[in-house]
């Protein structure tokens, strides 16, 4: 299927049908790559007014869940808190196959997918 740009409001409403689902979250930043398995039990958002500069959001996805963070020496560790958070961006792009969601922001690119 091929990928559809969303809205943050359709990206959204799709993404919380995932809500009980064990979904892997993977960060492309600069050469970096980092895998997040975590079982799905709430989707908020964040918006950060003090900011005291720009690499802090101003909006953020929050996937709040239990899971574990696989990097790039193949190691696993458990999640530092139940909650794995997205910087969103004024344009951030949201995108959706039908089987993955891509978010991608100026810092990197995150792919959501059912694990």
């Amino acid at each position: 299927m091929d990928l559809q740009f969303l809205t943050i409001e359709e990206f959204n409403e799709l993404l919380q049908q995932w809500n009980g689902e064990t979904i892997k979250i993977s960060k492309h930043e600069l050469d970096d790559l980092d895998e997040t398995i975590m079982t799905l039990q709430n989707i908020s958002y964040d918006r950060n007014t003090r900011r005291i500069d720009d690499y802090e959001p101003k909006h953020a996805l929050q996937l709040n869940g239990i899971g574990r963070i696989e990097t790039d020496a193949v190691d696993t560790q458990p999640l530092p808190s139940s909650l794995y958070e997205i910087p969103l961006e004024d344009n951030s792009l949201y995108e959706f196959d039908g089987e993955q969601f891509l978010l991608s922001t100026s810092r990197g690119v995150y792919k959501i997918e059912k694990e």
